[in-house]
């Protein structure tokens, strides 16, 4: 696997004052956010892109709320964020607002994909470890509800998974629902 690194910056937010440095493997640029110190066993949030959530607000799903609350966490403990840009569970944004649209229509996140021709979940995880190998970290304490990527991470041991409990509003409901009951999510 073929990745560029860029050099690490300042990144100064509205949740605290962090470090960054970007991978980049092919046309995906992923980001690392970090807080030091990061120890033996940080903590360590995956979360993939979600352009709709994150940066527009969605009410759909919980990413937004996933990921302050793993920068919230993360600059009163130390650890780091890794960011991948696996947009709509790695369908596209062209999917993902296709996707809306079916859920407009009636059907669940899974349904969705699967009528546009996805599986369930389309990411992977590979980058993870490759990051956390070039951090020399050997142990996390993950931040996740996601069994999948607790599964997913082969090289790295997983001392404690961290609950991301965020609550549910009347657009985002039936989409946790089903990431509980469809997708094993431990909410």
């Amino acid at each position: 696997m073929k990745i560029e690194i860029s050099e690490i910056a300042n990144l100064p937010s509205r949740f605290g004052t962090f470090k960054i440095q970007s991978f980049k493997q092919g046309i995906k640029e992923h980001l690392v956010v970090f807080k030091e110190p990061l120890g033996e066993i940080p903590l360590v949030r995956v979360h993939s892109e979600c352009l709709t959530g994150d940066s527009m607000g969605s009410l759909k799903c919980d990413c937004r709320d996933q990921l302050e609350f793993a920068l919230t966490t993360i600059e009163k403990n130390g650890g780091m964020v890794i960011y991948l840009r696996q947009e709509g569970r790695n369908i596209g944004l062209l999917n993902k607002v296709n996707a809306y649209a079916l859920q407009d229509k009636g059907f669940n996140t899974i349904e969705a994909n699967h009528q546009l021709g996805f599986l369930d979940d389309e990411r992977t995880y590979e980058m993870v470890e490759f990051v956390l190998d070039y951090f020399n970290l050997k142990k996390i304490k993950l931040l996740t509800n996601n069994p999948k990527k607790i599964e997913s991470l082969k090289n790295i041991e997983i001392v404690e998974r961290v609950p991301v409990i965020i609550p549910s509003n009347k657009f985002n409901a039936g989409y946790l629902k089903t990431k509980k009951e469809q997708m094993g999510h431990l909410l």
